[in-house]
């Protein structure tokens, strides 16, 4: 079973999916690896490490040659997979809604593709899960480029000089992303409000010392939707928690935002009206930018300045952090491939649960039910 490890060539991504520590763990399971040189180097990962970890190292054309299974971070374009073995595995982040013409052509090419992103959120595919551990560090990163961008403290500071008063963070959608930029800010030393249309989530901002703002006069989601995402709410409680917003960010330093439903462009939180009513100097962070936006005219990867209110929000968020995003990527693509590694097969046997969820291509069609739905 060879498995190879191409370098990402999407604009602006340094993470790579695999390191040397999990190289080592496919090895023992009985996998040849096959490394495209400099793939690790945006993530601070070098060639020798990957050669002492057992991995052969070439060119993109050399690592592909004969491959069962590639796997990458954002999916390879099928150009680069010539040489493949038929009918071989890509596992990768495919954006199947939004890059179907690139599904499409997996199809046509005969190549199976997973899409990562599109693994059930049950229990035991947690450990697989790259939208959490990605997001997980999304929301770290948030809060620091935040508080950077901000040009005053975070937390309380007694001098003698007189007090500094700490830093006012509001965190809009509280998944995983929202929970750790809870997390980060209050470890910060701000004081950190937060809401959800998922009412859920009120005890889980309260036990991690936040306090909770919620529409009370009219009834959101008592669950959640598919997978934990929230689903879009109805017009009477999307006007509800405009108005409770634009009375609650008017008092804030810091706003993030976390908002997304799959397959379907960011929900809009902050309008251009609500931005006017800030304080000059606070600081919107739109997790969901590369999405369309959480807030009205805010641009990737660029500091937008409004009424005196900057905003800001990454295309690729978790490329910020690539040593530690790389290394959890890649320990999801080694737990979802040894969860179903035969050994007398010496490959990979997916199931019907978690294998139908996640392929997307399969003998030259189209064979996702989310996708042909």
């Amino acid at each position: 079973m060879r498995i190879a490890i191409l370098k990402e060539r999407a604009a602006g991504e340094t993470r790579v999916a695999a390191t040397p520590e999990t190289v080592k763990k496919f090895i023992g399971l009985g996998a040849t690896l096959a490394v495209e040189q400099g793939a690790g180097e945006s993530a601070s990962i070098s060639d020798s490490a990957y050669a002492d970890a057992g991995a052969s190292l070439g060119s993109a054309a050399d690592v592909v040659k004969d491959a069962d299974i590639v796997l990458g971070v954002q999916a390879p374009d099928v150009m680069t997979l010539s040489g493949a073995k038929p009918g071989a595995w890509v596992a990768a982040l495919f954006d199947p809604f939004g890059q179907k013409e690139r599904v499409e052509a997996y199809a046509k090419a005969g190549f199976e593709a997973l899409a990562m992103e599109f693994m059930p959120r049950i229990t035991r595919a947690q450990s697989m899960d790259v939208l959490s551990s990605q997001s997980n560090l999304a929301g770290y990163k948030a809060v620091l480029a935040a508080a950077n961008e901000y040009g005053r403290a975070f937390p309380m500071m007694m001098t003698a000089a007189g007090t500094v008063q700490a830093a006012r963070v509001f965190i809009m959608g509280v998944g995983v992303a929202g929970l750790q930029a809870i997390a980060t800010a209050k470890r910060l030393g701000a004081q950190v409000s937060a809401t959800d249309v998922r009412s859920a989530t009120r005890e889980q901002i309260q036990s991690l010392g936040a306090k909770p703002i919620f529409v009370e006069s009219v009834a959101g989601i008592e669950g959640e939707g598919s997978g934990g995402y929230a689903t879009e709410m109805s017009e009477e409680y999307q006007k509800a928690q405009a108005e409770l917003v634009s009375g609650h960010i008017a008092k804030q330093d810091i706003v993030i935002t976390t908002a997304l439903i799959p397959g379907r462009a960011a929900p809009r939180l902050i309008s251009d009206e609500q931005i006017a009513t800030m304080k000059p100097g606070s600081v919107i962070f739109d997790l969901a930018v590369a999405q369309g936006g959480n807030v009205e005219g805010s641009v990737p990867d660029q500091v937008v300045e409004k009424h005196g209110v900057k905003i800001m929000g990454f295309s690729n968020t978790p490329a910020h952090l690539a040593a530690d995003t790389s290394a959890l990527f890649a320990r999801n693509h080694f737990n979802f491939l040894s969860a179903f590694w035969d050994k007398e097969a010496g490959k990979p046997v997916l199931d019907e649960e978690i294998g139908d969820a996640v392929r997307l291509t399969r003998g030259g069609e189209v064979v996702s039910e989310r996708l042909k739905g």
